[in-house]
C-alpha cells in the first residue's frame, strides 16, 4: 500500500514477467486490501515469498546473501506533488539510473554493534553507519555539512559589518563578538542537519495513513526496514533541512535571552556539581537503550559540521562509551560483569548525590523499565529496576515515595503486548536517617499490610493509570523498606532488594483482592472466571460449581445480562455484544461488571462524551467500576492479555475527561442549577 487514506487508495503490483519483475502503481482501492497491506510478507519465520516463484524465503537466507554482498534495492513508486495532494507514479529505467549516478564523496565510518537488540542491520551486512545511507542522502548529507562552515564564515562578516566587535573569542572561549556570534547560528545550522540525518537514511519509513515520510528513530533503536522511503531534500517536508531549522526557530523564539547558559559535562561518579545543589535527575535504565552506540548517529554529522567550532567535544571519531553505565553484556564480556559494572558505578554517582544535594530538598531520580524476566524463586522480576534501587539504597537514601509522570510520547511504537510504561516513574529520595532501626522480615510484612492499603487507594483516587499502578506502589512499599537500616529474615541475614519488592507486590495483590468486596455476587464471579477464561469458552459445570461458592448462579448470570449460556459451555460476553439499549436505570440486576464492560463498549464505539451521560446515570457507583478497572488490568498483565489490559487502561486514564464531562452534562440538564454554577 502506499496510501490507505479513503478515496485516496494506491497500492503497488508487481508485474511478473519471463524470470523477471517491475512494479506498476495503481490508484484506487486493491480488490485484496489485506494481501496489499502484508505485500511479501509470509509470516515471522517465513520471513517473504519470492515474487517470482511464490517460494517462502526465510530470515537465514536473507541474512546469508546479504552478509555475501548479494543484497540490494529496486525503486518501487515515486511519490510527487500534485495540484490536490500526493500523486504515485510506477517508475522507469531512467529514473533508477538517474539515482544510482549519485557519487557522494565521503560517508561515516563508524561501526554498529553486531550483538544488540537495538541494531539490526549489521545482521544483513550493514556493519557501519555509512551503508545505512543510499548515496542520494550521502551526498545531500555531505554537501549540507559542509556548507556550515561558508554559511559561518559569511554570519561572521555580516555580524562585524552590523557592528559586532571583530575579535577571535568563540564559543570555547566564551566569546561574545562577531566570531561566538557566527559560531552560534553556525551551532544551529549543523543540529539542524544532524535532524535532517534522522530523516534520510534508509532505515525510514512509508506511513500509508499519512501519506508522509517517517523519521529512522521511531524508537531507541536501529531496526530493519524492508521497504523504505528517501525523502526529497527540497521537499519542504521531514528530511529538508529548512523544515528542521523552522522547527528549531519556533522554540528558540520564545526562549528568554536575559542570561549566559553553560554546559559541563562530567563523571557522575566523582562530580562535585551537585554540592548544595537541587538534584533532579534521569540516569541511564540498566541495559534497556545503548545510548551512546545509538547517538553515534548524530555525532558522526555534528563532528563533520562543528568540530572546528567545539575541537574538544569532538575529538574522538566516535561517542566514548567505556565509561558509560550502562550493563551492556557485549562490552563487558558477560550478563555478570556487565551488572557488577552498573550496580557499582550507579551506587557511586549515587552515593555522590546523597552526599551533596541540598539537605532541605529531596532528590528525585527518573525510571522506566518494560523488560522483565522470570526468576524462579521470586517469580516474575527486572534485573535493571532491582539493580537501580538496590544500588540507590546502598548509596545512603531512603525512597519516601513514587509517583509517574508522563514523559513517554503518545506515538511511541510499542511492541505488541509489551508491558511497556505510559510514564517514567519519578523516585522520591531523601538521606536515611543514621539512627535508623534494624527490622525483621514479620515487622516489615506487618508494616505494609497495615500502610499498603491506604497508599493503594490514595493512588487509585488520584486516577492514575493501572498500566503504571504496580511501580507506583512500590514507593509506599519501599519506603517502608528502607526506613529502616536492614531488613533481616529468619536466618539473621538481610533481606535484598529483590525479595523486598516480591514481598510488596504480593501485599498490593492482597489489597487489590480485599477490594473485591465491595463488589456484588455477579462480580465476584466474574472476576474469578474471567482470570481462569477470559473471553472464551468454558464448561458449564465448572461454572456452576464456581458460581455456588460466589453466592449466585448461572441462570441468574445469564439473566443480569453478562454471561451466555448454551450446549453445556458458558462465556462472558464481549463489551462489543453487550446491548447498546442498555440503561442502569431499569436495570433490575445491576452489576459492577456490567458497568464497566458498557463503559467500554461506549468509549470505544461513541466516545468520551457518550460514556460521561452513562457515568452521570450511574452516579456514585461509577467510582466502584473505575476500581474494577485496576484489578481486571492487573489479572490481564499476569495473564497476557493486551488487548483487554489496554482497553482497562484506556478507561481510567480517559476518566478525569468523562467526568468532566457529565458534571458538565448534569449542570446544564439538572434545572435551577445553572445560575450556581455560572455565579463568580
Amino acid at each position: 500500500m502506499l496510501s490507505s487514506k479513503a478515496s485516496k487508495e494506491a497500492y503497488i503490483e508487481p508485474v511478473i514477467g519471463s524470470g523477471s519483475y517491475r512494479f506498476a502503481v495503481i490508484v484506487g482501492k486493491p480488490k485484496d486490501a489485506e494481501r496489499a497491506k502484508s505485500g511479501t510478507s509470509a509470516g515471522k519465520r517465513k520471513a517473504f515469498s519470492c515474487l517470482i516463484s511464490g517460494v517462502p524465503i526465510t530470515y537465514d537466507y536473507i541474512r546469508s546473501e546479504a552478509k555475501a554482498g548479494r543484497m540490494g534495492e529496486r525503486l518501487m513508486a515515486i511519490v510527487a506533488e500534485g495540484e490536490r495532494g500526493r500523486v504515485y507514479l510506477a517508475p522507469s529505467p531512467e529514473h533508477e539510473a538517474i539515482a544510482r549516478k549519485a557519487a557522494p564523496g565521503w560517508k561515516p565510518d563508524c561501526e554498529m554493534p553486531k550483538k544488540h537488540r537495538n541494531f539490526q542491520p549489521p545482521g544483513y551486512g550493514m556493519n557501519n553507519l555509512g551503508d545505512i545511507f543510499t548515496p542520494r542522502q550521502l551526498v545531500a548529507l555531505t554537501t549540507f555539512t559542509d556548507l556550515v562552515q561558508e554559511a559561518l564564515d559569511r554570519v561572521r562578516r555580516d555580524a562585524i559589518n552590523a557592528g559586532l566587535r571583530d575579535d577571535s573569542a568563540g564559543l570555547e572561549k566564551c566569546g561574545d563578538g562577531a566570531t561566538a556570534y557566527a559560531e552560534a547560528v553556525g551551532v544551529y545550522l549543523g543540529l539542524a542537519i544532524s535532524k535532517m540525518a534522522d530523516a534520510q537514511s534508509s532505515l525510514c519509513r512509508w506511513k500509508t495513513t499519512m501519506d508522509q515520510s517517517i523519521a529512522t528513530f521511531g524508537r531507541q533503536a536501529l531496526p530493519m526496514v524492508w521497504d523504505f522511503s528517501e525523502a526529497n531534500a527540497f521537499g519542504e517536508m521531514a528530511g529538508d533541512p529548512l523544515v528542521s531549522l523552522k522547527n528549531m526557530m519556533r522554540v528558540v523564539d520564545q526562549l528568554p535571552a536575559r542570561s549566559a547558559g553553560r554546559v559541563t559535562q562530567a563523571d557522575a561518579q566523582s562530580q562535585d556539581l551537585s554540592e548544595g545543589a537541587v538534584v533532579s535527575t534521569d540516569p541511564p535504565y540498566y541495559d534497556n537503550i545503548a545510548y551512546a552506540d545509538l547517538s553515534d548517529f548524530f555525532y558522526v554529522w555534528l563532528r563533520r559540521s562543528l568540530k572546528p567550532i567545539f575541537p574538544d567535544l569532538f575529538s574522538t571519531l566516535a561517542v566514548p562509551k567505556a565509561e558509560e553505565l550502562v550493563a551492556t553484556v557485549y562490552r563487558h564480556g558477560s550478563k555478570e560483569k556487565a551488572e557488577s559494572f552498573f550496580l557499582t558505578g550507579m551506587t557511586r554517582a549515587m552515593h555522590r548525590l546523597a552526599e551533596q544535594a541540598h539537605p532541605a530538598f529531596p532528590v528525585t531520580i527518573y525510571y522506566a523499565f518494560k523488560q522483565a524476566e522470570s526468576d524462579g524463586a521470586d517469580g516474575t522480576t527486572n534485573t535493571g529496576w532491582d539493580t537501580f534501587l538496590a544500588a540507590v539504597i546502598e548509596a545512603g537514601f531512603a525512597i519516601s515515595g513514587t509517583w509517574p509522570m508522563r514523559t513517554e510520547l503518545g506515538n511511541r511504537m510499542i511492541g505488541s503486548g509489551t508491558n511497556a510504561l505510559a510514564s517514567s516513574i519519578v523516585l522520591v529520595c531523601r538521606q536515611r536517617l543514621a539512627t535508623a532501626a534494624t527490622a525483621t522480615r514479620r515487622e516489615f510484612v506487618a508494616a505494609l499490610r497495615t500502610e499498603l492499603p491506604t497508599a493503594l487507594a490514595h493512588l487509585q483516587r488520584g486516577n492514575i493509570a493501572p498500566v503504571d499502578l504496580a511501580q507506583a506502589a512500590i514507593g509506599p512499599g519501599m519506603a517502608v523498606y528502607t526506613r529502616y537500616a536492614k531488613v533481616l529474615d529468619a536466618e539473621g541475614k538481610p533481606i535484598p532488594v529483590r525479595a523486598a519488592l516480591t514481598l510488596i507486590n504480593q501485599v498490593l495483590d492482597e489489597a487489590l483482592a480485599e477490594q473485591e468486596g465491595d463488589f456484588d455476587a455477579d462480580t465476584r464471579w466474574a472476576l474469578t472466571w474471567f482470570e481462569q477464561t477470559g473471553f472464551a469458552d468454558g464448561d458449564y459445570g465448572v461454572a456452576e460449581q464456581l458460581s455456588k461458592s460466589k453466592n449466585t448462579a448461572v441462570a441468574g448470570l445469564v439473566e443480569a445480562g453478562i454471561l451466555l449460556s448454551r450446549a453445556g459451555k458458558v462465556r462472558l460476553l464481549k463489551p462489543a455484544e453487550l446491548p447498546a439499549d442498555w440503561d442502569p436505570t431499569t436495570d433490575t440486576r445491576l452489576t459492577v461488571w456490567e458497568m464497566v464492560h458498557q463503559l467500554i463498549r461506549v468509549l470505544e464505539s461513541t466516545g468520551e462524551s457518550a460514556a460521561a451521560a452513562l457515568v452521570a446515570k450511574l452516579g456514585s457507583q461509577a467510582e466502584t467500576a473505575r476500581e474494577l478497572c485496576y484489578r481486571l488490568y492487573t489479572l490481564c498483565e499476569r495473564k497476557k492479555r493486551a488487548t483487554e489490559a489496554m482497553a482497562y487502561n484506556g478507561l481510567v486514564q480517559s476518566w478525569p475527561e468523562i467526568t468532566r464531562l457529565s458534571r458538565e452534562k448534569a449542570r446544564t440538564t439538572a434545572p435551577g442549577t445553572a445560575d450556581l454554577f455560572d455565579q463568580e
